[in-house]
């Protein structure tokens, strides 16, 4: 089934000029009987230390199995643009983005990475998953095996 013109109906941010917003907007999925991946990737993630305030970037992958909705990309970005001057942990962060793609989508399946560059030597890597179908994240393993 192709876009329906009825999908573009809760989407507010495509297509206007807008800021940097903690709202994720979802368009409707017309396959959510069928298991299949969806992967965010962006290297333009930026925050900055709590303490310090000196900036971190990073490389942000999101990996999900949609049920009824997808997150639509452009509030994704501006989602993401949102932390660039916010003090935020490691951990913490990427916590909270895989909670709020939850929230917005109730995805069968949710992997959050952040891969964050070298600071005093050490590199920080932080993953966190949300599994509300364990089927999905089998079939997601299955589809990676046959993949890789």
């Amino acid at each position: 089934m192709s876009t329906q013109a009825s999908d573009l109906d809760n989407l507010t941010l495509l297509g206007k000029k807008a800021k940097p917003s903690k709202k994720l907007e979802a368009f409707p999925n017309h396959n959510p009987e069928r298991y299949y991946s969806v992967t965010l990737e962006t290297d333009e993630f930026t925050c900055v230390c709590p303490a310090t305030g000196q900036p971190d970037f990073a490389t942000i992958i999101v990996e999900y199995i949609p049920d009824q909705k997808i997150v639509e990309s452009k509030s994704f970005k501006l989602y993401i643009w949102s932390y660039r001057n916010e003090g935020v942990f490691h951990e913490h962060v990427v916590n909270t983005i895989l909670e709020d793609l939850v929230k917005a989508l109730d995805p069968h399946y949710c992997n959050v990475k952040g891969i964050f560059g070298i600071r005093g030597g050490i590199r920080i890597t932080v993953e966190a998953e949300e599994v509300k179908t364990p089927e999905a994240k089998a079939a997601l393993t299955l589809l990676d095996n046959n993949n890789g």
